[in-house]
């Protein structure tokens, strides 16, 4: 497998919006990831770290917005946002109560 990413690194920061939030609700969770991470490796990432069993996952890559730094215009990175949803009856504890 080229893209040998250690399950810890692939997860980087859970993304807690209104919109998520909402989805927190039908047991979808999203997270922001490593670029590089495929499906498969987002789910065994999301299993390992936190005990539960994922049924599905879906990707999306952000593409990065423009910025004016005086007259050049910049774009920030680009970056790759996962939605999980989890087997019914499964929680991530981290969540609740935001």
């Amino acid at each position: 497998m080229p893209n040998e990413l250690h399950p810890y690194a692939v997860l980087i920061r859970p993304i807690i919006t209104e919109k998520s939030t909402i989805l927190a609700g039908q047991d979808k969770y999203v997270f922001e990831v490593d670029p590089r991470a495929n499906k498969t490796q987002i789910k065994e990432a999301v299993q390992l770290a936190f005990n539960v069993r994922v049924a599905d996952v879906n990707t999306i890559t952000i593409k990065g917005k423009p910025r004016r730094f005086g007259r050049r215009i910049v774009h920030r990175p680009n970056w790759k946002k996962a939605i999980v949803t989890l087997v019914p009856g499964d929680k991530i504890e981290l969540f609740e109560g935001v």
